[in-house]
């Protein structure tokens, strides 16, 4: 009780201070701000009656022993907001899949709490669709698109599309896979972003997308060969540019590895360390051994 007439004492002397400063104010400067100084009057005094209102109330919860407690908060269930989150993308990754079977394959939660659907590659464009115009969904920004190259698999390219909702603040990520011959379809008509997303990989992998509108080279040069984030492609690369003093223009020409730009370092690095060389005994040669045991001798 003493604790909350102390309060309820200084909601007033706040109210009092607060009262006594507008009017100040409105007596230095009565002819500006008329009605926003009645306005500011009736919005505190609302306030201040809610304040003591509250306060009033807390008195009454106090005189009746109702107070919050410790042990109380410690009883209460605790549940981490990654669990919560995990068994959320769960559900909507099988929401997924159970609406479009024919081309979900398999939906997964990664280690951090990232939702992959692996899907056909006949279904890129039904599902990337899906994803943006449904509802509980609403994934209508692609983020990145981009491959990976595993030469060990029969489907040797597999197209990463990374999708973020802003309504919902979720991101998800849609697998598929493809080879060298096979073309995927392109979701240019679905998200405008993927135009030279799609050019990159097409440039750097090798991978054809059906019914692009404008699927060229995007960072090689003209005339380039190859596709230079393959496995299977040199790190020296199969071409070099270089500027000709004679023709005044830089030339392509086939790459060419000279002996005198080269440098082999053949030493072992445990050279460096002298304490950590293993111990060598040299014996002398078998002629020299009777000339010592004489020399010795005498």
């Amino acid at each position: 009780n003493k604790m909350a007439s102390i309060r309820l004492g200084i909601c007033k002397l706040a109210r009092r201070s607060i009262s006594a400063s507008i009017n100040r104010c409105r007596v230095s400067s009565p002819k500006k701000g008329k009605y926003s100084w009645y306005f500011c009057r009736v919005s505190l005094k609302a306030v201040s009656n809610s304040v003591v209102a509250e306060t009033a109330s807390w008195q009454c919860c106090t005189s009746r022993g109702v107070r919050w407690s410790n042990s109380d908060a410690a009883a209460a269930p605790s549940v981490s907001k990654d669990s919560v989150k995990e068994t959320q993308l769960a559900d909507f990754g099988r929401y997924v899949q159970e609406m479009l079977p024919k081309y979900v394959q398999q939906v997964q939660v990664t280690a951090n709490n990232e939702l992959e659907v692996l899907i056909h590659p006949d279904g890129i464009v039904p599902v990337l669709t899906f994803l943006r115009d449904h509802h509980n969904a609403q994934y209508r920004q692609l983020v990145d698109l981009t491959a990976l190259d595993v030469p060990k698999k029969l489907y040797r390219f597999e197209l990463v599309y990374n999708l973020l909702s802003i309504t919902y603040n979720s991101r998800i990520r849609v697998r598929t896979y493809t080879d060298e011959l096979t073309p995927v379809d392109s979701v240019t008509a679905v998200f405008n972003s993927a135009n030279w997303a799609e050019r990159e990989v097409w440039d750097m992998y090798g991978v054809f997308f059906a019914d692009h509108p404008d699927l060229r080279r995007i960072l090689t040069d003209y005339g380039f060969e190859g596709h230079p984030l393959r496995k299977d492609f040199p790190l020296s690369g199969y071409v070099e540019v270089r500027y000709d003093d004679e023709v005044k223009r830089v030339v392509c020409e086939p790459i060419e590895m000279t002996q005198e730009f080269r440098k082999f370092d053949l030493s072992s690095p445990w050279e460096h360390f002298p304490k950590f060389r293993e111990p060598t005994v040299i014996s002398p040669p078998e002629d020299s051994q009777p000339q010592q045991i004489e020399e010795e001798k005498k």
